[in-house]
């Protein structure tokens, strides 16, 4: 029996015909789609991707790929889209957007290193495009934090078979 049925994978596959021909391409537009506001998560599809064999430095790659660039439109709206957008189209609380610049003022543009964090990660990078962090910094940071946070993941799917019985 498989672990998880594959059934969104599918489905993915019959919106986007070219996810069908390549894992790795639902893996990147999963982990982008992740790392906007919306609230989905990645970190299942890498685990089932790496216990069903593909290569795990492709994998952690390719999902650190999708979910920094979702971290960086996230960082655009926030730059570009002002408090209007993020009021009324994404629904970012007062409360949610306070907690993000609290961390900005203690810890500064290092805070984002922590943007892999649920619930705070998202309000973080648009908090940074608020504060209008330099994009190269921003994406450097963030950068780095996901990649440690999907090798991570991608080390504990691998240890898994150890633990089975």
């Amino acid at each position: 029996m498989e672990p998880l049925d594959n059934s969104f994978l599918t489905y993915l596959a019959s919106l986007f015909p070219w996810l069908g021909q390549t894992t790795y391409g639902a893996l990147f537009l999963v982990s982008l789609l992740a790392s906007t506001l919306l609230p989905l998560g990645s970190e299942w599809l890498l685990v089932v991707l790496l216990l069903k064999g593909h290569d795990p430095l492709a994998c952690v790659l390719t999902a650190t790929a999708g979910n920094t660039l979702g971290a960086c439109t996230t960082w655009l709206v926030g730059r570009y889209g002002g408090d209007w957008l993020l009021a009324r189209l994404f629904r970012i609380s007062e409360q949610q957007r306070q907690r993000a610049e609290q961390w900005y003022r203690r810890y500064g543009s290092s805070s984002l290193l922590l943007s892999w964090l649920p619930v705070v990660g998202d309000p973080l990078c648009l908090v940074g495009g608020l504060l209008k962090i330099r994009y190269a910094l921003f994406l450097v940071l963030t950068g780095v934090g996901k990649l440690a946070r999907y090798a991570v993941v991608a080390w504990l799917a691998l240890q898994a078979d150890r633990f089975t019985y």
